[in-house]
């Protein structure tokens, strides 16, 4: 037995709760956003008339799953709360729904000042330091989103202009917890953002074969003497970021249609 349990890892594909005995596939969209700014999704079911189509529970209460038409598809609209366990549980349910394909947008610390308030951040991978995604995939240092969503993500910035940084995150479960000392490790190892649930999304994903990527933009800065809020829960550019998310879920899997799409940066 391990010391650890975190690293106690069991690849038993049938759990004692699976989300697909609870739930039963409803008619729904396979496509996704995932989206952490309440005020935008508010903003985005009353313009465009969203309808609920289920509505997933938890002891915090209801968590609406909205539909909305975009550019001629359904799309799925959903906030998946705070933090890789809730997040992530959120994600099984939907998944067990009928969704197959996720873009997530959010915000997230930077680990380097230069990294300005809204600046978009594509993760590359998630340093795993959280518990979730540990019972998904075996000990790890870090898990990688979908390359065909990193794909559509990119080509949609590129298409729009819309400069941007790729590179790795850091996903933590303590917010209260984040050290000097443990960030210049992650700024070492390549990370340029903190959050709680990145790691958590792609190791859900990778674990029941759907796709799955994120957008994040620059929000408060931990890399000075002093944290630094820098307001970045009220930026402008967090409804961009939403459509940006829209559009590269619709992509998936559709990159080539794009003559400039570039991977090489």
């Amino acid at each position: 037995m391990n010391p650890y349990p975190i690293l106690d890892f069991d690849g038993e594909p049938e759990a004692i709760l699976e989300p697909g005995r609870i739930l039963k596939r409803i008619d729904i969209a396979e496509r996704a956003v995932v989206c952490f700014f309440k005020e935008i999704i508010d903003r985005v079911i009353e313009e465009y008339q969203a309808r609920v189509v289920f509505r997933l529970r938890s002891e915090m209460g209801s968590h609406p799953v909205y539909e909305i038409d975009y550019q001629g598809q359904r799309l799925v609209v959903v906030h998946p709360g705070v933090g890789a366990p809730l997040a992530a549980g959120l994600l099984e349910e939907l998944i067990a729904l009928g969704c197959r394909t996720f873009i997530a947008a959010g915000g997230a610390g930077v680990l380097n000042g230069d990294l300005a308030v809204g600046h978009v951040v594509v993760p590359t991978a998630a340093i795993r330091d959280e518990g979730t995604s540990y019972h998904y995939l075996p000990p790890g240092r870090e898990v990688e989103p979908s390359a065909a969503a990193v794909a559509a993500i990119e080509a949609t910035l590129q298409h729009h202009h819309i400069p941007y940084m790729k590179g790795k995150t850091w996903t933590t479960d303590a917010i209260y917890r984040e050290t000097r000392a443990r960030m210049a490790k992650r700024v070492a190892e390549g990370c340029l953002t903190v959050e709680m649930e990145a790691a958590a999304f792609f190791a859900v994903a990778q674990f029941r074969g759907v796709t799955f990527g994120q957008l994040l933009y620059g929000g408060d800065d931990l890399s000075g003497d002093e944290w630094d809020g820098r307001k970045w829960q009220a930026h402008s550019g967090r409804e961009k970021l939403f459509w940006l998310a829209a559009e590269a879920v619709l992509r998936v899997d559709k990159v080539e249609t794009f003559d400039n799409l570039d991977l090489r940066r």
